[in-house]
Parts: structure tokens; sequence; C-alpha cells
């Protein structure tokens, strides 16, 4: 059966408000949201080094930076988290399906986050080891935490990696604006990808990738062990290597409701574009059904506080539409 849900981020600074409504609406694949309209210490970038291990950071004028020591930032995002699963406990304890939660992946964090003496993490091929082997070992203990609230549950992890594309073909620029940092290569994007995909696994939870960038690296992110990629159709081409990915069992997440505000977009029309995309490879609704998931395009942070849930519900309307 074909199901939907979310990216992760959800407009307004009500976390409880935002959860009953993603329960609501895609209620067999829900998500724990982020909600950035909160501050910095609420993106996906700040959540995601609150739960780094051995590694504090700090918010500097011109961003995150690693190594400076626990900053007051990093501590609230700590802090917005458990508050978060507290109520994430309390509203989904009798669920006992699937859940999601996400996190920032090693190689967008790279690209992101400074070091401590400036410029991105990206420039030094230790501190790409070191800030992936973090969010590894740290995943392994917040997932332990998760499963723990919602112990009925099956956990999915997704990773985002929006900046993936960009830092294997060295489109990063550098601090000074001037140049570009050297571009990741293949082998070492898997190692520092596959690090963060043991480690969600060997909690016992199912690793997702997502990338809502054009170019995403199908073959790279299906041999790093990811059991499903999430993308924006509109930025992809139906190449014969989504096809290879899928026959050798790894699900692909379909973005097509738009994340933004949007009148006139119907689920049937939805539905028609995933149909084409499979069609090119001869794939028919009863092989890729039972395994498609329908999201919209990228994080709902954007939207207006009534798109959000209707491009939820959209999501969900054009997912039912390959029942049968």
């Amino acid at each position: 059966m074909a199901i939907a849900t979310g990216i992760g981020s959800m407009p307004g600074t009500d976390f409880a408000e935002s959860l009953r409504s993603i329960l609501d609406t895609v209620g067999d694949l829900p998500f724990v949201p982020e909600l950035p309209g909160r501050g910095v210490h609420a993106g996906m970038i700040g959540r995601t080094l609150s739960v780094l291990d051995g590694l504090e950071a700090d918010l500097q004028p011109d961003g995150w930076r690693i190594g400076v020591g626990e900053g007051g930032d990093v501590r609230r995002a700590r802090s917005l988290v458990a508050q978060d699963l507290d109520v994430a406990e309390e509203l989904m304890q009798e669920h006992d399906g699937t859940v999601k939660i996400q996190v920032t992946g090693p190689l967008t964090l790279a690209a992101t986050v400074e070091r401590p003496r400036g410029d991105k993490m990206l420039a030094d091929h230790g501190a790409r080891r070191e800030i992936s082997e973090s969010l590894a070992e740290g995943l392994r203990s917040h997932v332990a935490d998760v499963r723990r609230r919602l112990a009925r549950a099956d956990l999915v992890v997704q990773v985002d990696e929006p900046a993936i594309a960009a830092v294997l073909s060295g489109g990063i620029p550098t601090a000074s604006g001037w140049s570009r940092h050297r571009s990741v290569h293949p082998p070492e994007a898997d190692a520092l990808l596959r690090n963060v995909v043991e480690a969600i696994t060997d909690a016992g939870a199912r690793p997702v990738v997502h990338s809502c960038a054009p170019d995403v690296p199908v073959e790279l992110l299906a041999g790093a062990g990811f059991t499903a990629i999430s993308f924006d159709l509109g930025l992809v081409r139906p190449d014969d290597v989504w096809a290879e990915s899928f026959e050798k069992g790894v699900d692909l997440w379909f973005g097509v409701v738009p994340s933004t505000d949007t009148k006139g977009v119907t689920d049937k029309e939805l539905a028609a574009r995933i149909e084409t995309f499979f069609g090119h490879f001869g794939f028919d609704a009863e092989t890729y059904g039972p395994r498609l998931v329908v999201t919209p395009t990228c994080g709902l942070a954007g939207a207006s506080p009534l798109w959000a849930p209707a491009a939820l519900a959209a999501s969900a309307a054009t997912a039912a539409r390959f029942e049968g």
C-alpha cells in the first residue's frame, strides 16, 4: 500500500499542534517535525549539532562552529529536542506503526559548519571524518532514546543531504568567496555516509536519505546502504540508475506536492507524474505501489499554516490513488 509522509520541517512554533496535524494527515508514516520558526537552534543544523557525540558547537557571527565549547544555542537545541520528544511520547504512545525522525547528513554538515579557526569543515579531510564519526556515535544514543520513548513504533531515520551534489562537484564556496572547496570524491563520500548508515542500522532503525537538489547521486546513496531515496521529482531525470537501484531493493520516495502555497494542483495530476516516471522503465503500479511513499517536494517551513496540512493531505490523497 502506498503511503505518504512529510520531509521534516513545518511552519509555526507550536510543536504539539504540528504533530497533531501530522498524525491527522499522514498517520501511517508520521514524522517528528522540525520547527525552524522557533530560531536557529530549532533548524536542521542546530538540531543535528545537538546530537553529536564528542564535538561541541557554538553559534558565531558567521554561523555554527565546531570546537569552541558548548554554546547557549546548542544547549537550547538540546533542550528543545528533549522537550519535543516528551510531547511526541505523550501524543504517540499508542502508535504502533512507523515513525520518522530527521538529521542532517555528514556531507551537508561539513559544508555548513565551520572549523575552530574558520572556514568550513569540508576543507579538511580529518575534520570531515571527525564530524561523520561524531554524528554516527551520537545517533546511536539518539535513536535509542527515541526507541525507548516510542517503544511500539518502527523507526525510520531520514538523513538530509541537500548539499551533497555541490559537495561532490566542488560547488561549495570558501569563506572568502573567491574560490571553491575541492570536491569530495565518491569513495570518501561513501565512507562518510556509510558511518551514519551503519549506526542507524545497528540501532535498529531504517536509514533513508533525502536530497531536494538536482543531480541526486543515486548510485552512491544506494551503495552506501540507504534503503530509500527521497527526492524532488521535478528536479531529476528518469535515468536508468533509478530503475537499477529500485530493482535492487532501494525504495523511491517521490516529492511531488509543492512545498509552498499553490492553487489548482490535483492528486490525479500528481499521481500521473509518478506513473510517467515509472512508465519510462516499464514498471506497473502493482510493482511499485506497495513500496511507494509520496511527499512534498521539500520541507514545509516556508509554507503558510494553511498550506502545510493541505500539502500533507495532498500527499496522502496522491498515495491513495495507488491502493488496490
